[in-house]
């Protein structure tokens, strides 16, 4: 059953109102009882003893269960159903329902007042009903969003008001409205607008705003085929070709807008109507071909691109492709500038009446047109020549845009190209009947229409895809202000922005309540047409964007005209121009059984595996808002279970084997045993073997010790770049203690507020290197000076004195406050990073390492301890060599730096060599560099990672060309490593969304020295994890997910930069 275009199951009304409690019988029809107005009907026998329900109670437990358009309209209360003598229900014997008032809440009182008496008359009206009250509420009586928009139509005609529909939803009485209706009547600032009057003919008519820029846009690109709205019919039956022209003509004499052509006069753009036009259709026969649904699929995407010339014409086609005898499908097309969504239905409404007339010899009925769409425009520019409407309405858009509406940065898969080509594609999707009524129960439940319970569930999508607070989308309006546009063809559909402020993380309930207020207020201001909008706030130009908004919404709760013709079967058929206008559009279509959708997506920036996951998560985003209204929008999980766990356990399954309880020594110790003979560390001629190494830093460990260093004493080394220096190294761990790099480069200011802090009671230093430390107070070792009395001790190991859990060194890095704070690494975290970066990228017996490194800098520690535990010889550059590139023209096996200093070896002509490894880390590694790095080594690796966690958390071995992204990503987390991409709310973000990095596992610092504050607020609880006191670091990282399974790096959330690592 059909009724008001929609598909009706009575069967499905009547099982739910059998449901309820009261309720012992009853059954729903479907009536015409007046010409035109087909109801839905539910006859009710209730329970005796029972507490009666009112129509409205009624109303109002169906309307959760039930779409709106499948409510009753009338509820008539029988004693008994009548039954035929078989004991069916006889359903020709229900009587037909009165034309009176239902039974609701209030009781009847009749209006007091001519406003009131005028309100209640066009209600009862529009209703149907006999009688209203002045206390009955429209909604109640069976009124909806499309009879609220014929009374505001109303009673601007009868009573010159205009009565906005904001109105309407806070006042939903008579007696309420009445008062709204008496209060603008009292106003001059709302001005009625004046009737739209027959202009000369004599003249070319001006475009009206929405022309005027479609117009322009087809300056700039004058090939697209965005603005083409298409259209496809398939005809099954015998099709009458000279009705069909004959009705195609009739249309196009009837519409101006469709005989319209554009040109230039005195440098402005005109409308040029022709005085006669037809339509012929061009017939293409494809019966002759075996594969003609394929061909006739392609030549309807063909036709919905092919261009059109606004200055030629006609700027509308018609083409029949000719399948069999009885098969045809029909192309239309139009172009937007003189058509619009409306205007298709009115010409497939006008075609079928036209069609039929002709075939049965007979005038069509077809109301007359007294203006047309060229009057429209002329009123409309006259309209808003200055004066109040225009300041009233430009001073609302100006409150609620502001003074800039910040552009929607939706993490795209390709950079924006300079200027929008248009080019696009779509996918759709249909939710589930559960879901639909769902969505429909929570927006009659929160007051609110189905539009905006979609709208703000939208905007939730978008504002946790982007993180931005301010969301501005575009939504289409008819445009259709007053009733005599109603029956034009043209160009009348506007645009408003709908700005929403998502701050605060508010309940979707009271999200929906913000989205209501922006909407109804747009509502209110809907005249202001958008391109007027534009030119008066002028928002910056870029041709790569849609200005004022990039995405865009809209919801169709009217389905399209059913097509009927005499002796034919007729179906719509699909049409993808393969073009958009938006970044992301999301159209909404309500059917009977479910809502469906589709996203139109920009093919510049997006992937179509990215649409398919933006799909899934409004599906899952609509399921949470839809099962607790009332919980914060940033709470709502966007991801399904697989996808969860796919980001907890696929990409964190980092498990592996790191020598827990081992000190970081301990490990060069075991590789002393296995290569006593090897050189283990080389600096400007000076050699030491392993054996020798371990050596020197036994004796000097046994003299620290000898000063009271122990497990957890911090111990400073002011070195400059030597043997001595990793023998310095050395020794402070196989003392027990942490050491604290302290470079000789520094300003001596700096290293004395590090000194100072970190509460060093000794530095290791050599030579000139610190000789002001022990004017300061502080005790020292210079190793150069007192080698002789060092020598003297055993070389021996030494008893083991530090564990896994005790600190190896406490770095400084740039502190927020002006202040350096000093970060605390474990033997534990360390120990996981060397075994890690052992197996990959790599280092074995016989590579030689160039460290390059400053000893402050984390990276040492991959530089001197990596070779150190697998056999191989760390080549100590000297700090001269670490600044000049041609000096650093040596080479290696395995070499880490930043980027800035590859940088300074291929400005000096380095040439690489084809047995090197190339480990880059410390800041960003652009596409460009990797690209020559990898044209000059046998391998390239990015390695990322805060001092915080333990030098590098993740790592990629670069292969082929990098990705198309403007940096190289980040990979994979080491072992025993996790990372979580997290929102504010340490919501778990789906792949391709940008968010903080969050950094767990083994390599985590035991926090910051003497910083108690700002360890706990970089070092959080991990809500992921099942271990006990399990924590997470939070970066300040952006970054995202790919689809390979890396992590993108994309910049910092604050201010903090990386300079040369």
């Amino acid at each position: 059953m059909k009724v008001r275009g929609h598909r009706i199951e009575l069967g499905e009304i009547e099982a739910v109102l059998k449901q309820h409690p009261s309720v012992l019988d009853g059954v729903v029809e479907a009536r015409e009882d007046v010409a035109g107005d087909r109801r839905i009907v539910a006859y009710v026998v209730y329970r005796t003893g029972e507490r009666t329900p009112t129509a409205a109670q009624l109303h109002r437990c169906l309307a959760e269960r039930l779409p709106g358009y499948m409510l009753p309209n009338n509820v008539v209360r029988l004693k008994q159903l009548p039954l035929t003598a078989h004991g069916k229900v006889d359903r020709r014997a229900l009587p037909a329902p009165e034309h009176s008032r239902p039974e609701i809440e209030e009781a009847y009182v009749a209006p007091r007042t001519a406003v009131e008496s005028l309100l209640a008359e066009n209600w009862a009206q529009l209703l149907g009903l006999e009688r209203v009250g002045i206390h009955d509420n429209f909604f109640e009586l069976g009124g909806h969003s499309l009879l609220a928009t014929r009374l505001t139509s109303r009673l601007r005609n009868i009573l010159r008001v205009e009565v906005p529909l904001r109105k309407l939803f806070d006042s939903p009485t008579v007696a309420g409205l009445a008062e709204e209706v008496e209060a603008a009547m009292r106003e001059s600032a709302q001005l009625p607008s004046p009737p739209p009057v027959r202009v000369t003919r004599d003249a070319n008519a001006p475009l009206s705003f929405a022309q005027q820029r479609l117009w322009f846009l087809d300056q700039l690109e004058p090939d697209s085929a965005a603005y083409h709205i298409p259209a496809a019919v398939r005809m099954t039956g015998r099709l009458d070709l000279r009705a069909l022209e004959q009705s195609l003509g009739a249309i196009v004499r009837r519409h101006e807008a469709l005989r319209t052509t554009f040109a230039l006069s005195d440098g402005e753009p005109v409308q040029v109507v022709e005085a006669e036009s037809s339509l012929r259709p061009t017939l293409v026969d494809l019966s002759h071909l075996p594969g003609r649904e394929a061909e006739a699929r392609r030549l309807a995407a063909e036709e919905a691109r092919r261009t059109f010339d606004l200055s030629a014409g006609p700027l509308l086609r018609f083409t029949l492709l000719r399948l069999g005898p009885e098969e045809h499908v029909a192309l239309l097309t139009m172009h937007h500038i003189v058509s619009d969504g409306w205007s298709m239905e009115i010409f497939v409404r006008e075609f079928m009446a036209l069609y039929e007339a002709s075939l049965a010899g007979r005038e069509p009925s077809l109301p007359e047109l007294h203006i047309q769409y060229r009057d429209y425009a002329v009123w409309q520019r006259e309209w808003l020549r200055g004066g109040q409407v225009l300041e009233q309405q430009m001073a609302y858009w100006k409150r609620q845009l502001g003074a800039e509406v910040p552009a929607l940065e939706l993490p795209a898969d390709h950079q924006r190209p300079a200027a929008q080509s248009f080019r696009g594609s779509s996918r759709g999707f249909e939710l589930t009947p559960e879901l639909s009524r769902a969505l429909r129960g929570l927006s009659h439940k929160a007051g609110v229409t189905l539009f905006m319970t979609l709208l703000a569930a939208f905007q939730t999508l978008l504002h946790r895809y982007t993180g931005q607070d301010e969301i501005a989308t575009g939504t289409p309006v008819a445009g259709r202000t007053r009733a005599e546009f109603e029956g034009l063809i043209g160009f009348f559909v506007n645009t408003l922005v709908l700005r929403t402020r998502m701050s605060g993380n508010p309940g979707f309930a009271q999200l929906l309540a913000r989205v209501r207020e922006v909407a109804l207020g747009a509502y209110a201001h809907q005249d202001l047409p958008f391109e007027k909008l534009v030119e008066e706030l002028q928002p910056k130009r870029d041709l790569s964007r849609n200005p004022l908004f990039q995405v865009f919404f809209s919801s169709q709760n009217i389905p399209p005209s059913e097509l009927r013709l005499p002796g034919l079967k007729l179906g719509y058929v699909p049409v993808d121009n393969q073009t958009t206008q938006f970044d992301l559009s999301l159209r909404i279509v309500e059917t009977p059984d479910a809502l469906q959708g589709a996203f139109e997506y920009s093919t510049d920036l997006f992937e179509p595996e990215s649409i398919e996951r933006l799909e899934r998560h409004f599906r899952q985003l609509l399921v949470g808002l839809s099962l607790d209204p009332q919980q914060p929008v940033c709470h709502v999980p966007l991801l399904d279970q697989s996808e969860r766990l796919q980001l907890l356990g696929e990409r964190n399954r980092t498990q592996f084997p790191s020598g827990v309880g081992a000190c970081l020594h301990e490990l060069f110790e075991a590789q002393v045993g296995r290569t006593p003979a090897e050189i283990a560390v080389a600096h400007e001629g000076e050699r030491l073997t392993y054996k020798e190494l371990n050596s020197r830093a036994n004796q000097l460990a046994r003299h620290l010790r000898g000063r009271g260093v122990s497990a957890e004493v911090l111990v400073g080394i002011l070195m400059e770049r030597s043997v001595e220096m990793v023998v310095g190294a050395l020794a402070i761990l196989k003392a027990g203690g942490a050491y604290v790099p302290l470079d000789p480069g520094y300003p001596r200011e700096r290293l004395r507020l590090m000194i100072e802090d970190a509460g060093v009671g000794l530095v290791v230093r050599g030579g000139a290197a610190g000789d002001w430390v022990t004017q300061d107070g502080v005790g020292a070792v210079d190793v150069e000076s007192e080698w002789g009395e060092i020598a003297l001790e055993s070389v021996e190991d030494l008893g083991a004195e530090a564990a896994g859990e005790n600190l190896a060194y406490v770095i400084y890095t740039s502190g927020s406050t002006g202040r350096p704070k000093g970060v605390m690494i474990s033997h534990r975290g360390v120990v996981n990073f060397i075994l890690s970066t052992s197996r990959q990228p790599g280092c074995e017996a016989g590579d030689v390492l160039l460290a390059v490194t400053t000893l402050s800098f984390d990276i040492a520690v991959l530089e001197l301890f990596l070779p150190l535990v697998n056999g191989g010889c760390v080549v100590v550059a000297g700090r001269e060599a670490t600044s000049d590139g041609r000096r650093l023209r040596v080479g290696p096996t395995l070499m880490q730096a930043t980027p800035a200093t590859w940088r300074l070896l291929l400005a000096a002509g380095w040439t690489g060599s084809g047995r090197l490894k190339i480990l880059c880390g410390g800041e960003a590694l652009g596409r460009q560099l990797a690209c020559e790095l990898l044209e000059r080594g046998a391998e390239v690796w990015n390695l990322y990672g805060p001092t915080e966690t333990t030098v590098s958390s993740s790592m990629l071995k670069v292969e082929g060309t990098p990705a198309a992204e403007g940096v190289v990503s980040i990979g994979r987390p080491l072992a025993n490593t996790e990372l979580y991409v997290l929102d504010p709310y340490m919501q778990m973000l789906p792949v391709g969304v940008p968010g903080e990095l969050y950094i767990g596992g083994a390599g985590l610092a035991r926090g910051y020295w003497r910083g108690a504050a700002q360890t706990a607020e970089r070092f959080v609880p991990n809500p992921f994890s099942p271990l006990p006191g399990a924590r997470l670091y939070r970066t300040g990282d952006v970054a995202r997910y790919l689809d390979n399974g890396n992590v993108q790096y994309v910049g910092r959330a604050d201010s903090q930069v990386k300079l040369r690592g």
